[in-house]
């Protein structure tokens, strides 16, 4: 018997490992093709938002501190009759607190002392001046006398010269009597200012509500002793409407160029989900501040609380309305971003599509830029082609289109996958893990 060489038994080894894969590639049904994935184009309403997070702020807050430092000794009542405290509706007016007054109320009798003894000395003071005119007044009765007699046997030389002064002095005297009085009055001035004062610290000991609102902070308690020195301790924080309430927000500076005064606001808060509360922005503060190198700013949004919902310092997640269209072609962001493999596209596009992909000449300087264009790419048979369209607003997940050549419900590409020829999407029939042969797929040439 004859046994073939090795040769020819690797070739036949080879034939039939060759007729088995092809015979288990027809088995498991052909090669793989590339489905298209597409979503038709829709007419629709398209919001852009810019969104950040704020805090709840009474519009108006009134810091109430005290002017003078002692014990506090009573709290006062609010419009219910209840003490002071956590969320009380005051009136304006109405007395907050007390501060002990044994100290103030002393300086005050001593300031009316000192007033009392003032005003005596002016007394005093007047009625000398009653005795100094009466000494002028005949001073210059015995200087007119000694005048007609002049130096003679009658009137010596010595009492002529005496008599002369004692009239002067007698003027002297009344001058100074006069000024007594006007120091006297004075420091009645001073003590009536002095008592002043001393009433005016007798009145801070008892702290009223400047204004009508709601107790938002309560800082001290009762025995406890506040020190008044360089700068006025807190006692009370009130807030004076809580009708009308703001959202401090914090936008980056990448977007606060599309914020401004009177633009609309949707904002929700955790304390109340699924209810959407209506502002606008009333403020952009200019005092921005940088943390780890980011620079944000201070947006004031005004809103209505007429229902009493929002609490100060809630947490808001807020929506800046930046744009809102109404009844246009929308598209999904992922149809601008897919673009197909060369072999893709229909033979007329290829070239086109290459030419497309060049950047076009920048705007000059001051010359407002023509609206972006974007394409998307519709199937045309199995293969595909390009349609140009004018990129609008973008909520961040649908794009707003214009294109003559797209309508309500033309298909758009977003995506593509694999499917056998069987018809089934992956792998079906066989374990996932089980090698797949390659095949070029029927759309290529």
């Amino acid at each position: 018997m004859k046994f073939p060489d090795k040769r020819s038994l690797v070739i036949g080894l080879v034939a039939v490992g060759a007729v088995l894969l092809l015979t288990g590639y027809l088995l498991r049904g052909g090669s793989n093709t590339t489905a298209f994935r597409t979503v038709p184009v829709k007419k629709g309403d398209l919001m852009a938002t810019i969104s950040a997070t704020g805090t709840v702020e009474p519009e108006e807050v009134i810091d109430i501190g005290a002017q003078v430092a002692g014990k506090i000794v009573t709290f006062g009542k609010d419009k219910n009759g209840k003490p002071v405290d956590y969320g009380s509706v005051i009136e304006a007016g109405t007395v907050l607190a007390r501060i002990d007054d044994a100290l103030y109320s002393a300086d005050v009798e001593v300031a009316k002392a000192q007033l009392a003894q003032n005003q005596a000395a002016v007394l005093n003071v007047e009625a000398n001046l009653k005795q100094l005119k009466a000494k002028l007044f005949q001073t210059e009765r015995d200087w007119g006398r000694a005048k007609k007699l002049g130096p003679s046997d009658a009137l010596s030389q010595a009492d002529y010269d005496a008599a002369q002064s004692a009239y002067e002095m007698a003027k002297a005297n009344v001058e100074v009597g006069k000024a007594a009085i006007v120091q006297a009055k004075k420091a009645v001035d001073q003590s009536q200012a002095t008592l002043r004062r001393a009433k005016q610290n007798l009145a801070y000991c008892t702290i009223q509500s400047p204004v009508k609102g709601v107790i938002v902070d309560r800082r001290v308690n009762i025995g406890q002793t506040v020190v008044a020195s360089l700068s006025a301790p807190s006692l009370f924080l009130i807030a004076k409407d809580l009708n009308r309430i703001q959202v401090w927000v914090s936008v980056n500076e990448a977007d606060i160029g599309r914020i401004h005064p009177g633009q609309p606001v949707t904002f929700t808060v955790d304390a109340h989900p699924g209810e959407v509360f209506q502002g606008e922005v009333g403020k952009v503060r200019l005092n921005a501040t940088m943390t780890q190198n980011v620079v944000t700013y201070t947006v004031e949004v005004n809103t209505d609380n007429s229902n009493g919902k929002l609490l100060p310092y809630l947490t808001a997640n807020v929506k800046f309305i930046v744009g809102e269209r109404r009844n246009v072609l929308i598209v999904p962001n992922t149809a601008l971003r897919w673009a197909p493999q060369p072999e893709q596209v229909v033979a007329e596009f290829r070239e086109t599509g290459k030419k497309g992909k060049k950047g076009g000449k920048p705007s000059p300087e001051g010359v407002k830029a023509a609206p972006p264009l974007k394409t998307v790419w519709v199937p045309q048979g199995s293969l595909v082609r390009p349609v140009k369209v004018t990129a609008g607003l973008s909520d961040g997940t649908m794009t707003e289109v214009e294109s003559a050549q797209l309508k309500e419900g033309t298909p758009v590409i977003v995506g593509e996958v694999q499917k056998q020829a069987s018809g089934g999407e992956g792998s079906p029939g066989g374990s996932p893990f089980t090698p797949q042969f390659f095949r070029k797929s029927a759309n290529s040439k």
